[in-house]
């Protein structure tokens, strides 16, 4: 054998850990190569390698770089993560001694060690091999001879190659998520990049706990959701297999994003994480004095998946409320539309509280923007009572100290448990909402579900398509004639059904004077074929028109 290593030290250079080109390129470590990988390379499996010492969590180990040496003192010379190759030709000779060697490589952070077998040693010594097996240090033994200098520009070129990788991608992941930043994109699109881009779920939650957005196969929301809280705090303190990372910046702390389990990412899954963080962290410093943006959108998303039927099940979607602060299990449900004053989501919460619930507000569906209307979810505890003066100091607090509208009005569903009869009480909130005469008084008015039976019929047939039929049988001249002209001919038959009996409130209620309003009504029993002062007609008629806008929501 030549006198290339028995004779001298051959020593290999290579960055220092903390230079960023090869160590912490992939803050995880995904990009580096395992003792197991460096073992298949056809120049290491030329020297028909052997694990002698090594279990499945000693062959995982990343290798950093491949240092060659035979001195005894090799120990001081490592930084941590190596691959050491060696003939053993200056190790110590006596037994302690070569126990106390492989205890300081391991010590001084030995990925692994490869030992050739040949003129110096012929087989490696038992004590060698105890200690490795003792101190969990994969070792290998090389039964025939090869080129140190090929295997290490193997090795090199492969830890390289894949650092090359890494940094691309980082910058990639980079570029990606700074741009998002800077279109100003919302909270829960840039958790969607997120999660596409690791492969796995991502939640952001705030700093009580609370999921604000969240992208979550369907099929693993409920059991994700469920008691997130406890679990959230739990994984706060030891997050095992979650990954999770704050949204902060200039000191102040918004919230944190978590991803679960998934498939190892070129860039590292931290890195893509921190990224995401630093997108979010801008958005709400572009938000300024918004401090509830977040919140707002967050519950405004969840508001409207609900509502539109966006998920994958009853007892998924509960759990997802109860992520987000809102429990249904176990409490009294109402469902309530406010219109005439702004509802903000954190007012609408400090409303509940004060009441010893929880409340979930967002915008209504379909109504025009300067209608002001809102959804809110209310959760009460089990059995409490939402009468009309919990209700009234319930609306005052929703709108606050600052709002004083003409005409505020509180439609309340009917109590409900479970979120299935949730959602039949926010649509019945809504359909009151909807209904003639809504708004036709002053102050504040509380309208509730369970006083208004032809609504709750509605309502709980909204989609039988003999109700629709019916719908458009009565009301289609009109339609097509407010269509066809702009005119407001299903606004004055509304006023009127609203005001029965009362043409004078009624023309009020359309901001027509009584003429002109006495000549819509003309034209609409013209065009309809019926007689307007009929009770089963005008019963009808409120029929079809409940049923039309509870249709259009």
């Amino acid at each position: 054998m030549p006198d290339r290593r028995e004779d001298q030290s051959i020593r290999t250079d290579r960055p220092d850990a903390r230079s960023g080109v090869v160590a912490g390129a992939a803050d995880d470590g995904a990009a580096l190569p395992t003792v197991r990988e460096i073992l298949a390379l056809p120049a290491v499996a030329a020297g028909v390698p052997e694990v002698l010492s090594g279990d499945d969590g000693a062959l995982d180990a990343r290798v950093r770089w491949v240092h060659v040496s035979d001195s005894a003192g090799v120990a001081r010379l490592l930084d941590g993560g190596e691959l050491l190759l060696s003939t053993g030709s200056g190790w110590p000779t006596d037994p302690d001694e070569l126990h106390d060697f492989i205890s300081g490589l391991v010590d001084a952070g030995l990925a692994g060690l490869v030992l050739e077998l040949g003129v110096h040693y012929r087989y490696v010594p038992a004590v060698v091999e105890q200690a490795a097996r003792d101190r969990g240090l994969a070792l290998i033994a090389l039964h025939r001879e090869v080129k140190f200098v090929a295997l290490t520009e193997a090795v090199h070129s492969r830890i390289i190659s894949e650092q090359t990788t890494a940094l691309r991608a980082r910058d990639e992941v980079r570029e990606r998520f700074t741009a998002l930043s800077l279109r100003g994109s919302p909270a829960d699109y840039i958790v969607a990049q997120l999660a596409q881009t690791l492969g796995s779920p991502v939640v952001l939650e705030n700093l009580a706990y609370e999921v604000v957005a969240a992208e979550v196969p369907a099929g693993a929301e409920e059991a994700l959701f469920a008691n997130w809280e406890q679990r959230s705090r739990q994984a706060h303190r030891s997050p095992g297999e979650w990954l999770i990372v704050p949204v902060e910046a200039r000191g102040i702390r918004w919230g944190h994003l978590i991803a679960l389990p998934g498939p190892a990412h070129p860039a590292g899954r931290t890195g893509v994480l921190e990224q995401g963080a630093i997108a979010l962290a801008l958005g709400r410093l572009a938000d300024g004095d918004d401090a509830d943006e977040w919140v707002r959108a967050g519950r405004q998303r969840l508001i409207d998946g609900l509502l539109e039927g966006r998920f994958a099940g009853l007892p998924a979607a509960a759990a997802r409320l109860g992520a987000a602060g809102l429990p249904v299990e176990g409490a009294t449900l109402h469902g309530l539309v406010v219109t005439g004053a702004p509802v903000t989501a954190p007012r609408a919460d400090a409303a509940a509280q004060a009441f010893g619930g929880r409340a979930l507000a967002g915008a209504a569906p379909g109504w025009p923007r300067q209608t002001q209307a809102s959804v809110v979810l209310l959760s009460l505890p089990a059995g409490a009572q939402f009468a009309d003066a919990t209700a009234s100091e319930f609306a005052r607090a929703l709108v606050g100290d600052e709002a004083s509208p003409e005409h505020l009005v509180l439609s309340v569903g009917q109590a409900a448990s479970g979120l299935d009869g949730l959602l039949g009480s926010v649509q019945e909130a809504i359909d009151l909402a909807r209904a003639p005469g809504a708004r036709s008084r002053r102050g504040l008015v509380i309208r509730r579900a369970e006083d208004r039976p032809l609504i709750r019929l509605v309502t709980s047939l909204r989609d039988d398509h003999r109700l629709l039929r019916h719908s458009e049988q009565m009301l289609a001249p009109l339609i097509e004639y407010d269509l066809a002209r702009g005119g407001d001919l299903l606004d004055v038959l509304a006023a009127t059904l609203a005001h029965p009996g009362n043409r004078t409130a009624a023309a009020g209620a359309s901001h027509l004077s009584r003429s002109v309003f006495y000549q819509r009504l003309s034209l609409i029993g013209q065009l309809l074929g019926v007689d307007l002062d009929d009770g089963e007609t005008l019963t009808a008629l409120h029929l079809a028109l409940l049923v039309r806008r509870s249709a259009l929501r």
